[in-house]
């Protein structure tokens, strides 16, 4: 497989979209017209229930005054308007660039000149820009200050100003205090405009007409009242917590002397005001005094500055409202939603509460948009896994890359994709390729990766992707590079971009990181890390958490004093489980199943019966195996089954996290000490659908493959008369239960497995219909769960009659595939064993028969579960199980469900049935010289009523030997007796090992 090295990464601009473009030529005058085509997809696949599909593709008519433009078809509608408006600014001659890109230092100050001067005339106060509204009061409220506005309000109304000055200093992005200098400079050149010595007003020199202002006032005058909003103070010590306090508006005040008055400073020309925060939509700003430093100079900045640029005023920074706002902010500070906007005359205004403060720190930690997308601050944690667009709950990784870079003020992070040619005939899990051709990249940056695994090449393509975040001085922080492949572009970014975010996570769980441990830190993650660069970046955020989180941790920790206080309690896997309420439905979640929950979360204090409400969902759906949810929740609600409900207590996460979740509790809580108070959890399973594998499969299959796999077993059992079987890999128990609906002649089962949370579902359910009088008529009469690696050998399942190991080695490593075809056949020795797999020539088929979303395409040869680690050709399936055969004397066959071997690509799953030859029976089957028994025992049951004597049981051994020989020797047969007295005792006097009541708690220690 070739593959070239990614092309260096030129810094972009930051462009307008075509339909931006579009938007600011021609309003509300463009129209966008989508028409929705049906495309026929075939599907010539025998034995599917679905003959045919259709999938929906769409094209855009952009219609425009006395011109129409037409797209090509895309699967997605946002995609044909952006081409339609790229057709229509191609044809029409659009321009796209900014008329600032182009300016220089020197141009952007006459510019700002311009732009003061222009603000202040006659013609200006007619329009509907936001800084008429200061107008409006300056003219009919202001009195000792007519006509005057301060610096501030131009800062916050005019974005052009605030660009000009950024062209002029780069620096001016994140300082308020330079922006406000430059702005008094500008208006001091301008001739037409008045400034103060030591003020902070800018007015006009001549009068304006008596019209303007009528016209001004009239278009501002609201009936408003007096009306209260709620804001927050910020204190400029980490040591003081933020507090609420409110401005008390009205038509007879101006709200920026308000918040002057509660900073303490002389009058609303003093008050400094950030760019917005959070949504560009509102207008929730941070509101800070002038600090008092000689401010005034005839130097371009007007500021007194060190060497490096920067103000010398360090001692006095406001970390909390810098880092919250992206900006210098001095001096306590206060944080507000109000102003004047561009959609409405009249004062806009929202409260801000103490939980949006909170939810807006939340949000630039790695994890925290994606807890507040799914509304689940408390339940919810970033999944370690990306397994599909389908399975995947709330903003997409990519998305919430985008959205932590943007709240840091990072440049957009940039994806390189690499195109990988491979040999379609080679096993995808090899991923390696003959193919001397180079491959395709293409770099994402600052753009729309919308399209991105859309359109894939052709069938053979694979992809890797490369994460690059850059600082907004392009300066590199952290590389990504991966050498993990996938079969769909849209999979590659997804995966790449959710690696760099759990590695940031990491990082932000140990913010006091030394410098030298990044490095090795992020190679163990397959991650570049440029420390001084990252370190600089976050040196703020690490100054204002590193230090206390782990203080806020130890002062909330309240399960210790939680088990004292009740001393039946006992603490395990970080809770403690109060109760579980419900019946026993037999239906458990499963690794990879989307589990449906809903729970609510309560902040109790030891000894007080009253429990504050912080969060709750109805419904809430999460992956069970990708961590996307507190490990407590996810361990609870796994061994719940539907309808069940439990009650359980963890200790309490950091004070900011339970204030962001508290919504209409925090101004009760924001002051309660959390020491002894803890977080109760109430559970309840309301469903657990199919994994994605067997929804599929029982949509295309009738009856869904599953079910066709344990009817071969069945034939097969009974074919040979077995007695006795061991299911390898058995999960929940799936064979298992279904072979207790079937009549066969089995009459011993034994299930072994490595999860021991499946062992114990499959417990319940065997249980349940073994003993508890369910009235299900069966052969069997004993039934054994053990907790153990089938590539171990443990001789109590050796001899065995059949053994079945069904949809189990594809979640394997490929050498322990192979290990466990050699341990099987060589040391357990079933007189049959049976093995299928799904045949990966199949996936095609089976992912073009489902119907593509408008948002997304099936990828062609996909695996079909995320846990599957390799999927085998047909060729390369009977190469492992012809192989292992003749090494080990068995015979091999090929079978499988799910199609037909007669029709390419044969059978959905494959099945190869080893049968044990006569030549390797005496000399293997009959072996007692490796007596090691590694397995652990998880739960036993035996039928107490009389059975057979042992004669009869020994008789009915030597027939199956015989038939096993072919011939009766005698010799044999009596080692056979002799071995079985030794090791078995007689059936009638078999009981239950364990006599708890819940077989759950059959576990040996």
């Amino acid at each position: 497989m070739e593959s070239q090295e990614a092309p260096a990464v030129s810094a972009k601009r930051l462009e307008l979209t075509p339909k931006a473009l579009i938007h600011h030529k021609y309003g509300r005058t463009a129209c966008y017209r989508i028409e929705e085509v049906k495309q026929h997809v075939e599907n010539d696949c025998p034995g599917l229930v679905i003959p045919q599909q259709f999938r929906s593709l769409y094209r855009c008519h952009l219609d425009l005054p006395d011109l129409s433009f037409t797209s090509d078809m895309f699967p997605k509608k946002k995609d044909a308007e952006q081409a339609a408006a790229k057709i229509a600014i191609e044809k029409l001659g659009i321009h796209s660039t900014s008329a600032t890109n182009d300016l220089t230092p020197e141009g952007a100050s006459y510019e700002l000149v311009a732009r003061i001067s222009g603000l202040f005339t006659d013609e200006f106060l007619s329009s509907t820009h936001p800084l008429t509204g200061h107008f409006g009061v300056a003219f009919g409220v202001m009195r000792e200050h007519f006509g005057m506005i301060p610096i501030s309000a131009i800062t916050t109304c005019d974005v052009k100003v605030h660009n000009l000055c950024k062209v002029i200093n780069s620096k001016a992005e994140s300082d308020p205090l330079l922006v406000s200098s430059l702005i008094l400079n500008a208006a001091r050149k301008c001739s037409s405009l008045c400034t103060a010595t030591d003020e902070l007003w800018i007015w006009k020199e001549a009068p304006y007409s008596p019209e303007a202002i009528a016209s001004v006032i009239n278009h501002h005058s609201e009936s408003l009242g007096c009306v209260q909003i709620e804001a927050l103070r910020i204190p400029c010590s980490i040591e003081e917590n933020v507090e609420a306090l409110t401005l008390d508006v009205s038509n007879e005040h101006y709200y920026l002397d308000l918040i002057a008055q509660k900073l303490n400073v002389k009058d609303s020309s003093r008050v400094l005001v950030s760019r917005t925060v959070g949504k560009a939509s509102s207008e929730m700003k941070v509101y800070f005094p002038y600090p008092e430093v000689p401010h005034f100079s005839d130097s371009s900045s007007g500021l007194k500055t060190s060497s490096e640029g920067k103000v010398s005023i360090e001692p006095i920074i406001n970390q909390r409202a810098s880092y919250l706002s992206g900006q210098d902010i001095y001096g306590d500070a206060i944080l507000a939603n109000i102003g004047y906007t561009w959609k409405s005359p009249y004062l806009f205004y929202e409260d801000v509460s103490l939980c949006t403060y909170y939810r807006m720190l939340l949000a630039k930690f790695p994890d925290g948009h994606y807890k507040l997308s799914r509304e689940a601050i408390l339940a919810a944690e970033l999944p370690t896994a990306y397994t599909g667009r389908s399975n995947w709950k709330g903003l997409a990784p990519r998305d919430l890359l985008y959205a932590f870079c943007r709240l840091h003020k990072f440049s957009e992070p940039v994806f390189s994709i690499t195109r990988i040619n491979a040999d379609a005939s080679l096993s995808v899990t090899q991923r390696k390729s003959n193919s001397s051709k180079p491959t395709d990249e293409v770099d994402i940056a600052n753009g729309d990766v919308s399209d991105v695994g859309e359109k894939n090449l052709d069938n053979s393509s694979i992809f890797r992707c490369e994460v690059k975040i850059l600082s907004r001085r392009l300066e590199p922080i952290v590389e990504g590079s991966f050498t993990d492949t996938y079969r769909k572009e849209s999979d590659a970014i997804q995966c790449s971009a959710l690696k760099v975010l759990l590695w940031f996570d990491k990082y932000f769980k140990q913010l006091d990181m030394p410098v030298e441990v990044l490095s090795s830190s992020g190679h163990a993650h397959g991650i570049i890390v440029h420390a001084e660069n990252l370190s600089h970046e976050f040196a703020m955020c690490s100054s204002i958490f590193g230090s206390t989180k782990n203080d806020n941790l130890r002062e909330c920790s309240s399960l210790e004093s939680f088990c004292k206080y009740y001393p039946n309690r006992k603490e395990e896997n970080g809770m403690v489980v109060l109760n579980i309420e419900g019946p026993d439905s037999g239906v458990f979640p499963s690794p990879g199943s989307l589990i449906c929950i809903s729970y609510a979360v309560a902040l109790v204090k030891i000894g007080d019966p009253v429990k504050d409400h912080l969060e709750g969902k109805d419904e809430f759906e999460f992956e069970v195996g990708t961590d996307a949810v507190i490990h407590q929740l996810e361990a609870c609600a796994t061994q719940l089954s539907v309808n069940q409900s439990a009650h359980f207590v963890i200790d309490m996460p950091s004070r900011d996290l339970i204030l962001a979740a508290a919504g209409d509790a925090i101004k009760d809580l924001s002051k309660l000490p959390l020491y002894n108070c803890f977080l109760e959890y109430s559970v309840k399973v309301l469903r657990v659908p199919e994994p994605l594998e067997d929804r599929m499969e029982k949509a295309l299959f009738s009856p869904s493959l599953s079910k066709q796999r344990i009817e071969f077993a069945v034939q097969h059992i009974n074919e040979c008369s077995a007695a006795t079987l061991v299911d390898f890999g058995c999960g929940s128990g799936s064979l298992l239960n279904s072979l207790l609906e079937h009549t066969t002649t089995l009459e011993k089962i034994v299930g072994v497995d490595i999860s021991q949370k499946s062992l114990a579902r499959a417990a319940k359910i065997l249980h349940q219909k073994l003993s508890l009088n369910s009235g299900v008529p069966t052969s069997i009469r004993q039934a054994v769960l053990y907790d153990g690696s089938i590539t171990v050998y443990d001789s109590r399942l050796s001899g065995f009659d059949i053994g079945t190991c069904l949809e189990v080695i594809e979640h394997m490593e490929e050498d322990q595939a192979f290990l466990f075809g050699d341990v099987v056949l060589s040391s357990f020795c079933p007189r049959i064993l049976v093995v299928s797999t799904p045949n990966y020539e199949y996936n095609s088929i089976l992912q073009r028969s489902a119907v593509p979303t408008t948002e997304e395409n099936t990828a062609p040869c996909k695996f079909r579960n995320h846990d599957h680690k390799f999927e085998w050709t047909r060729e390369q399936f009977e190469c492992w199980a012809t192989d292992i055969a003749l090494r080990h004397n068995y015979s091999v066959e090929f079978s499988g469900v799910g199609g037909s071997s007669d029709v390419e690509p044969g059978f959905a799953s494959q099945i190869a049935i080893f049968r044990r030859s006569s030549f390797n029976t005496a000399e293997t089957y009959f072996k007692t010289e490796d007596s090691s028994q590694p397995y652990e025992l998880i739960w036993e049951w035996a039928d107490s009523t009389p059975q057979p004597t042992f004669e009869v049981e020994v008789e009915r051994s030597a027939e199956s030997v015989r038939s096993d020989l072919g011939e009766t020797n005698e010799e044999r047969l009596h080692l056979g007796m002799k071995r079985m007295r030794q090791s078995s005792p007689p059936l009638s006097t078999a009981t239950e090992m364990h006599k708890s009541k819940d077989p759950m708690m059959s576990h040996t220690s």
